[in-house]
């Protein structure tokens, strides 16, 4: 509610922005300047001067966006970019792509030319508003600067409730020069009217997915991205430790349940552990929480789990049933439908029987005495494994970011992450988001390790923003693994085009990454040998300054194991004969 001590105050629209965005607890905000949105850098100089918010300058837009998002991912809080007009707010498209596909509460502002110049090809006038309205959950063009409060406060409210998402607020110019009479919005007062995602789950169908845990005797637990931005880690610790039921993880979902606990399977999926692969083919009951089933993991759909009965639970109702059918739906918040969930089964007095699954969960650990990952150790070099291995010793808590490609599934392969503490785009596969993600996510944890895992093709993508480290001196260590390739294409075209290698050799071109982290000011170490490996790696995490840590690793390492496109989750490429 307002605050009746507050009077009505005489401001700009720019003003009226941020005074609202800090009411949001906004702190950090990731952004570019340009001309349509030079009133609102105004009032961001004053509020720094202040000392009540924290600018960053990234060196590109995308930067700005998927600073935000990794601020995000990292807090469990909004994520707030800025951009200009034009190019500025194109450049944003890429990383609200990234956070739509990835459902990470961003809020996107943008300047825009002044209304009156709205619709005639003025100079740096692009429909913004239109252009994104597909990789967002809602957008707004101001056009009244006395809506500015409402609308923060609705794309606050938009942009992190039921599944969460990137909201874009477009604001001409003459909208933040504009005078008016300002009434603050507070958090939480505003409501629209039409947006009432489903929190609690029905009671029927969580009695009905009691009664399918009840029968099991190979039951899963298939955990995603959903339950990281539900919080939702604890309840699922319960549940699998109540019942016995093993738990395998989405890439998005790292971390939602103790990656060390011996019930936890690793990722599955196209490079997800055998184990996982094997026990999603063969188990009798599916509890998918906070998934999607996205082909990366569950291929055709209907041929995945094909012999389980199928419980999904999630906080959006079009993903339920969309390609898997389901046995029991439940729409809702994954942690209040895992807590009602449980506090039912205590009423109705189940009690885990660890017999009863006991058998699956002997079947398991054989499989993954049988078909454990791989860790090769080339007397030529250093392999990839090796790297993440040693990295996982060292910092095993620490936050890390990853870009896309090999070395990202060898990263979720290897590293055992705790909640919120993994980062990477999963629906988009946006290579470039590592080293702007660990700005936005060592900006938001200032006193934890952050890790940026990259590879030469991908850390080029964005690297600008090295100078984005320099200036604020941001401590992130990037750990790149330079095999000299696109691998991930390369790997494809190993396996599926007959050795025809277009377009993917980096040999020629790349830079000597050490070399140009010192001309950005910062520290580069480049390890070739495999007896400096753990020494450099102790080395970049001595201190809390940005450092470049460039691996060569052996070139033609392959990640497995993996499913070829259209191949049933156990019929995997790679596994020991």
């Amino acid at each position: 509610m307002q605050n009746p001590k507050e009077a009505i105050q005489r401001v700009t629209g720019a003003f009226a922005l941020i005074d609202s965005l800090k009411r949001h607890g906004v702190q950090h905000i990731f952004g570019y300047p340009g001309g349509a949105n030079l009133p609102i850098y105004d009032e961001i100089y004053r509020a720094e001067q202040a000392g009540e918010l924290k600018h960053i300058l990234v060196r590109h837009e995308q930067g700005a966006a998927h600073a935000a998002d990794g601020y995000a991912r990292a807090t469990g809080k909004v994520g707030v970019c800025l951009a200009t007009s034009g190019p500025g707010a194109t450049n944003l498209v890429t990383g609200l792509a990234t956070a739509y596909m990835d459902s990470v509460p961003v809020v996107a502002i943008t300047g825009q030319v002044p209304r009156g110049a709205l619709g005639t090809d003025a100079f740096q006038e692009i429909d913004i508003f239109g252009i994104t309205l597909p990789i967002v959950k809602h957008s707004y063009l101001v056009r009244d600067p006395a809506d500015l409060p409402r609308v923060v406060a609705e794309a606050f409210h938009l942009a992190g409730s039921g599944r969460p998402g990137p909201v874009l607020i477009d604001i001409p110019k003459d909208v933040g020069n504009d005078p008016i009479d300002y009434t603050p919005v507070e958090p939480g007062t505003v409501r629209r009217t039409g947006y009432r995602p489903t929190v609690r789950g029905n009671p029927r169908q969580i009695n009905q997915a009691l009664q399918l845990i009840s029968e099991a005797k190979k039951p899963l637990l298939y955990v995603g991205g959903g339950a990281i931005m539900a919080a939702a880690h604890p309840e699922i610790a319960e549940l699998a430790d109540k019942f016995q039921i093993p738990v395998t993880t989405t890439l998005m979902g790292k971390g939602a349940f103790d990656e060390n606990h011996p019930l936890a399977l690793g990722m599955l999926g196209m490079h997800g552990t055998a184990y996982a692969n094997f026990a999603v083919s063969e188990c009798d009951l599916l509890i998918a929480v906070g998934v999607r089933f996205d082909d990366r993991v569950a291929g055709t759909g209907e041929k995945f789990a094909h012999d389980a009965k199928v419980i999904h639970i999630d906080i959006d109702p079009a993903e339920v049933g969309k390609n898997r059918t389901t046995d029991v739906p439940i729409v809702g918040d994954v942690r209040q439908v895992l807590g009602d969930l449980l506090q039912r089964s205590h009423q109705l007095g189940m009690e885990g029987k660890p017999e009863q699954t006991r058998e699956w969960c002997d079947r398991i650990k054989e499989w993954r005495s049988d078909y454990p990952l791989d860790v090769p150790q080339p007397e030529d070099g250093i392999s990839p494994q090796e790297v993440l291995v040693e990295l996982a010793r060292q910092a095993p808590d620490a936050f890390y970011t990853t870009d896309v490609g090999q070395h990202q599934m060898w990263a979720a392969q290897f590293l055992k992450n705790g909640p919120r503490r993994w980062m990477t785009s999963g629906g988009l596969g946006t290579m470039g988001y590592g080293l702007p993600a660990a700005v936005g996510v060592k900006v938001a944890q200032p006193d934890d390790a952050v890790i940026c895992i990259s590879g030469d093709g991908s850390f080029q993508m964005n690297m600008q923003e090295l100078g984005t480290l320099a200036q604020y001196g941001i401590g992130v260590k990037v750990v790149i693994l330079n095999n000299g390739w696109l691998g991930m294409v390369r790997q494809w075209q190993h396996l599926f085009y007959s050795d025809r290698y277009e377009a993917t050799n980096l040999e020629e071109g790349t830079p000597e990454f050490a070399r140009l982290a010192d001309v950005y000011g910062i520290e580069g170490i480049t390890v070739r040998r495999r007896e400096d490996l753990q020494g450099a790696i102790a080395q970049i995490l001595s201190h809390n300054r940005p450092v470049i840590l460039d691996v060569r690793v052996t070139r033609n390492e392959d990640c497995y194991p993996m499913i070829a496109p259209g191949h049933d989750n156990r019929d995997m490429m790679g596994l020991p004969s």
